[in-house]
């Protein structure tokens, strides 16, 4: 019985390579009938703007072989067959353990990815070669359960002036769901504990500025219907959805960089694999420049210091994380034993 199996031609800084995809008319997304072919085709139109945004940093993959709708499963290291194109750089995780990551170079490489049902894509805030010092400050705004898309503009507005003031510039993009992630380039001075530090400093700032609308609370039980500032984003192995990355939801939807003048108006429902390619056709990317300059997270730091010094402690880590230094107990306060 013949092959599906056909060939993408990927344009590349080594000029073009054959990527073969088998079974192309799989269908990834069944409620917007996508398929195999179509996200490998998405990923070569994105391609430029994909590499720059999400290039030269261990990145992980989320998998679906059997469709958004199936099993899904994450690949950290390269799979066995990839193509000599392919690298992969060691990092450490948050146990000490080290281990090689993919890393993607060209287009090819995630058009590659998407052959094996790659759908997200997640970049670690480092370069893969110094992959120990953020160069980027990442914060997640996740709306809870009562509040929306529409409740998390302001925040995001307000955090950009917060994080203005402590001499940051802010960028922004949709989550591809419901919330959104604010970045700022920072110099890869610091490890990932003083970068979390500087974005817990951030969102203490934007909480006590909008306290009605935001919480750094970590259990569920107590945030309430806010915007949760997820700070543990910012830790060593954790990492959110890349730009251009498209999401595991069922009408195909992408994270999408936008402006801030975008911002009051954005509808992330419309931002989808079948209209990004247009969209960055007509206005290019708007996170094309986010590079070209860094600053320093100095001013964050001291912000952290402050707060300790006024009371404010360490926050909760990620439970597989291991025990911090001056973390506070790891139980939901509802199941806390009572003095």
């Amino acid at each position: 019985m013949a092959s599906e199996a056909t060939t993408v031609r990927v344009p590349g800084p080594d000029g073009d390579r054959e990527v073969r995809i088998s079974s192309p008319s799989r269908v990834l997304w069944p409620d917007a009938g996508i398929t195999k072919l179509d996200l490998a085709e998405y990923l070569v139109t994105v391609g430029d703007a994909f590499v720059r945004a999400n290039g030269d940093r261990p990145i992980s993959l989320q998998r679906f072989p059997g469709g958004v709708d199936g099993e899904q499963f994450f690949s950290k290291n390269p799979p066995k067959g990839a193509p000599e194109y392919v690298r992969s750089v060691t990092v450490t995780y948050p146990s000490g353990r080290k281990h090689p990551q993919l890393v993607v170079d060209e287009p090819a490489v995630a058009v590659w990815a998407a052959q094996m049902n790659t759908v997200v894509f997640h970049p670690w805030a480092s370069r893969a070669e110094d992959s120990d010092h953020p160069d980027q400050l990442r914060i997640d705004l996740d709306p809870q359960p009562g509040t929306d898309f529409s409740d998390t503009v302001p925040v995001a507005q307000e955090l950009r002036k917060v994080l203005a003031e402590a001499g940051l510039t802010a960028w922004i993009k949709t989550s591809g769901n419901r919330g959104l992630h604010v970045f700022a380039p920072v110099a890869p001075e610091h490890e990932f504990l003083d970068v979390r530090h500087a974005v817990i400093a951030a969102a203490r700032e934007l909480e006590r500025r909008m306290p009605d609308r935001v919480t750094t609370a970590w259990w569920k039980e107590e945030r309430g219907r806010r915007v949760f500032v997820d700070f543990n984003q910012a830790n060593r192995d954790r990492t959110m959805a890349g730009a251009y990355s498209p999401r595991a939801l069922a009408h195909a939807s992408v994270s999408t960089p936008i402006t801030w003048d975008e911002l009051p108006t954005a509808d992330p429902t419309t931002f989808t694999i079948r209209t990004v390619p247009g969209r960055l056709a007509t206005i290019g990317d708007p996170w094309r420049a986010m590079h070209d300059q860094h600053a320093s997270i100095a001013p964050l730091l001291e912000w952290w210091e402050r707060d300790l010094e006024n009371g404010a402690g360490e926050l909760p880590f990620p439970p597989d994380f291991p025990k911090m230094p001056g973390e506070p107990p790891r139980v939901q306060p509802s199941r806390a034993k009572k003095p």
